[in-house]
C-alpha cells in the first residue's frame, strides 16, 4: 500500500494529539514515537512549511522555531531532524501558551487590532451610511 505524502501541519497535529493522549511523556519520547510513526514514508514537501492554525495559538516567531530544521530533514531525508524541529516549534508554542495564557487573555501588546482600528473606524465612517452605523451601535450597546 503507497502512503500518502505527510504535511507538516499533518505531522505537527500528530505531535499535539500524541502530547493529549500522552500528557505523561517527555518531548524525547514523544520524538521517538513520531519517527516510529512516519519512519520509511514520503517526506513532506518543502514547498509548504507551514503549520497555519498555529498562528492563533502563539506569535509567528514561536511555532516557527523548529521549521528551519524541518526543511533541513526533508533535504538531507532524515526523519530524525524532521521530527526534532516538529518538536522544538511545539514547545515553543506549549511554552508561549503556558506563560502567556490561552488566547484571548493576552496583554495589548500581542493584540492582532492594533493599529487597524483606527483604519477600519475612518473607511466605516466614510462609507456605510449614518442610519446604518447607528444601527449598528444600537446594536452593539444591547448586546453588551
Amino acid at each position: 500500500m503507497v502512503q500518502q505524502q505527510p504535511t507538516v501541519s499533518d505531522i505537527f497535529r500528530r505531535a499535539q494529539s500524541l502530547r493529549n493522549e500522552h500528557s505523561d511523556w517527555s518531548l524525547k519520547q514523544l520524538r521517538e514515537q513520531l519517527v516510529r510513526d512516519f519512519s520509511g514514508g514520503p517526506f513532506p514537501p518543502l514547498h509548504n512549511l507551514t503549520i497555519p492554525e498555529q498562528d492563533a495559538r502563539a506569535p509567528e516567531e514561536d511555532w516557527t522555531a523548529g521549521l528551519p530544521i524541518v526543511r533541513r530533514g526533508i533535504q538531507f531525508q532524515d526523519w530524525n531532524e524532521v521530527v526534532a524541529g516538529i518538536i522544538l516549534s511545539l514547545e515553543q508554542t506549549e511554552n508561549y501558551e503556558r506563560q502567556r495564557g490561552p488566547e484571548g487573555s493576552r496583554d495589548d501588546w500581542h493584540d492582532r487590532t492594533a493599529g487597524i482600528d483606527d483604519a477600519v473606524a475612518k473607511g466605516v465612517g466614510k462609507w456605510m451610511p449614518e442610519e446604518l452605523l447607528a444601527l449598528a451601535e444600537r446594536k452593539g450597546k444591547k448586546s453588551a
